[in-house]
């Protein structure tokens, strides 16, 4: 893993926390393996000015860094507050009551301030149900994120983010058949794996390792189903692994050479 660790600045440790979210009680590690080997090859053909090297190293860029400081420094204050140690225990279900994605809205319930039907499809991503939660989205996006920022720059990578969390938002509330509320950033960061999975074919024309992870996914999802007893937004993830997909379709590879 030492190159791996240079090339990214990542710990052993995130890399093991990552590993240990994707393998799940039976899940094959081969996903894993999958998923780090396109990644490793986008890294490897990233282009770098020929004046500064060191840039081929791809490193968090602002975009990830204002991503995470949102989405962090919320949870971070209500699991404060959960614990005591500053405001009160109410804040969390407060936040949930007006930021988390409610199917209901969407029907017949009465929303809290006009605005919330729509706002809830964006602010969701940036709620989760505990700590926990938060670390596991924020590893994985510390793991694909750089590579994806190199190849299709800050502005796009923005896009495909935002774009993962709606599609996430909507497909939740158009098969979510309970009335329980979702959060978390899971549906942008299944986005950003559907983003890989496809500009990594676009690049090498195989369909093999798009299928094998895309199905890796899934069972990864139904493993988790299952040891959650029900409890997981599958439907974001499908959302936002479709819409990722489908964004990358229409972004340009830069370290691909332009043909005209």
């Amino acid at each position: 893993m030492t190159w791996f660790n240079d090339l990214t600045g990542i710990s052993n440790e995130t890399l093991e926390a990552v590993h240990e979210l994707l393998s799940v009680k039976g899940t094959p590690r081969n996903l894993l393996a999958a998923l780090q080997g396109v990644r490793h090859s986008w890294v490897m053909t990233s282009p770098a000015p020929p004046s500064a090297p060191w840039l081929a190293i791809p490193r968090p860029g602002a975009v990830i860094a204002v991503l995470m400081v949102l989405t962090c420094g919320l949870e971070l204050i209500v699991a404060a507050a959960d614990i005591g140690l500053i405001g009160s225990a109410r804040w969390r279900p407060l936040v949930l009551q007006y930021g988390a994605c409610w199917p209901g809205l969407m029907r017949d319930w009465q929303p809290n301030f006009a605005a919330q039907p729509w706002t809830m499809f964006l602010s969701y991503s940036l709620l989760h149900a505990g700590v926990l939660h938060l670390l596991g989205n924020m590893a994985v996006l510390l793991w694909i994120g750089p590579g994806l920022v190199a190849r299709i720059g800050q502005l796009e990578f923005l896009l495909l983010w935002v774009g993962s969390v709606l599609g996430g938002g909507i497909v939740f509330v158009v098969m979510a058949s309970a009335p329980t509320p979702m959060v978390g950033a899971s549906g942008a960061v299944f986005g950003l794996m559907g983003a890989l999975v496809i500009l990594d074919y676009v690049r090498t024309g195989k369909y093999g390792k798009a299928l094998f992870i895309t199905l890796g996914l899934a069972l990864l999802n139904i493993a988790m189903l299952i040891i959650e007893d029900g409890l997981l937004a599958w439907q974001t993830h499908l959302g936002g692994y479709i819409a990722g997909g489908m964004i990358a379709m229409m972004l340009r590879d830069r370290s691909q050479p332009d043909l005209t």
